[in-house]
């Protein structure tokens, strides 16, 4: 990631209303009309917010089916943890992803073998 990216993950992150859509999705998904009830938030600006966080894959959608047939979207959160590092004056975002074990190790082994 270069720094312009950073910075721009790190605004998402900050923005107040994009960390209470994430908050708000981080057990379960919600639909933009459910979040926006939830977090007191418009809806543009719901959608606002899900374009933000989807930019940096830190969302994901599902497409329903409601009863009477109409389709809709819900959206959680697509990661488990962000943790930020400063080293040498620069700043470092690493997102755990929910991922199964073979790929935990996989990544882990590789990262071992980098070093």
């Amino acid at each position: 990631m270069d720094d312009r990216s950073i910075e721009e993950i790190l605004d998402t992150i900050g923005d107040q209303h994009a960390r209470r859509v994430l908050a708000t999705i981080s057990h379960d998904a919600k639909s933009a009309k459910e979040l926006a009830e939830e977090c007191d938030l418009s809806l543009p600006t719901v959608y606002r917010r899900i374009e933000m966080l989807d930019e940096y894959n830190l969302v994901k959608d599902r497409t329903l089916v409601a009863e009477d047939g109409n389709h809709y979207k819900v959206y959680e959160s697509n990661f488990e943890s962000t943790v930020i590092t400063l080293e040498d004056d620069e700043y470092h975002v690493r997102i755990y992803r929910e991922e199964n074990l073979p790929d935990r190790f996989s990544q882990l082994w590789d990262e071992l073998h980098a070093e």
